[in-house]
């Protein structure tokens, strides 16, 4: 199945708050997709802050993967600015898939 990397940034006006009253909702959309969601976590600035997410996922088609991101909490609260999904390849590293 191909895999998608979505590069989401948070929106510069008010992500950050956003974001924290989505969280519960997102990190519980985010377990209940399974295996198909292969590596997910936040986009950190220098100094550590959250800045956006990146998710690497298996879905069937680059729309399927668009209707993902949109189902997404934090898509519906208006957290991200900017989305920027791409298919890729595994090609390298630990959990590649066979």
């Amino acid at each position: 199945m191909p895999l998608y990397c979505l590069h989401c940034l948070d929106n510069e006006t008010d992500g950050a708050a956003r974001r924290a009253t989505a969280r519960p909702e997102h990190l519980a959309w985010a377990g209940a997709i399974g295996p198909a969601l292969r590596m997910a976590g936040p986009l950190l600035d220098a100094e550590g802050k959250m800045v956006g997410s990146v998710f690497l996922l298996e879905a069937d088609s680059l729309h399927a993967a668009k209707a993902m991101n949109a189902a997404d909490p934090y898509t519906k609260a208006g957290v991200f600015g900017r989305v920027t999904i791409n298919e890729t390849r595994w090609a390298i590293g630990e959990g590649k898939p066979q």
